[in-house]
């Protein structure tokens, strides 16, 4: 009992020491490499603590080893904007003065429910509430507000349709058919399939984009008294 815990002490100093000497980043805004690097540690460093027949030596070298190669990848990084686009990445405008980007979503294989989930953690609801969203290469999402924002919303937008598919879940919420759906955005210069993306919120505020044009907000219109 005593060789454990004098072995998990050690390995515990150990990681306090190397993980000091990383840096101060916090979780959410490593580098893809650095998150890596320090889950492995964290599985390395749990092994010569719990088996006694490891010597305590493989497992400080086995961190130690991995702390080298992450200084030797932050050098690299910091070398030229190659290396660093390489290792990790490039930040990705997924909103613009257009609206949503398709193509930069796809290419980070995120969809309109990640997007819409980022906006809403830091306050935002309505895909209009941004001028601009730019997923860092750390996966956080920057948000530059639309100086001609509305005031909070009264109730949420749902998405109806999402890259072309329609969300039957979500047009029950509405109350309404999918013919109606369909027949709204035929008369709004679309179909289904060429529709990028429709929300529609409690008020019947429709933000409407079709592919490869700008987003129009219209008016869906509700049926009577339906309301979330």
């Amino acid at each position: 009992m005593l060789v454990i815990f004098v072995r998990t002490l050690i390995i515990f100093l150990v990681l306090v020491v190397v993980m000091r000497l990383m840096g101060k980043r916090q979780i959410g805004e490593m580098q893809p490499f650095e998150f890596i690097i320090t889950l492995i540690i964290a599985d390395l460093a749990c092994i010569p603590m719990a088996d006694l027949s490891i010597p305590l030596i493989y497992g400080i070298a086995a961190v130690l080893a991995l702390f080298l190669l992450h200084q030797l990848f932050t050098v690299i990084e910091q070398s030229g904007n190659l290396p660093k686009k390489i290792l990790s990445g490039t930040p990705s405008v997924v909103i613009n003065k257009n609206g949503v980007d398709m193509n930069e979503l796809k290419k980070n294989n995120l969809g309109l429910d990640d997007l819409i989930e980022s906006m809403r953690s830091q306050g935002y609801f309505s895909l209009d509430d941004l001028d601009y969203a730019i997923f860092e290469s750390n996966g956080k999402l920057s948000a530059f507000e639309n100086p001609e924002r509305r005031d909070a919303p009264s109730s949420m937008p749902i998405l109806i349709v999402d890259n072309g598919k329609l969300q039957v879940k979500n047009i029950k919420v509405l109350q309404d058919e999918e013919e109606n759906v369909k027949r709204f955005i035929i008369d709004s210069g679309a179909t289904p399939k060429t529709t990028e993306v429709l929300t529609v919120d409690g008020n019947g505020r429709a933000y409407f984009k079709k592919k490869n044009e700008k987003f129009v907000i219209a008016r869906y219109p509700l049926k009577e008294g339906v309301k979330w």
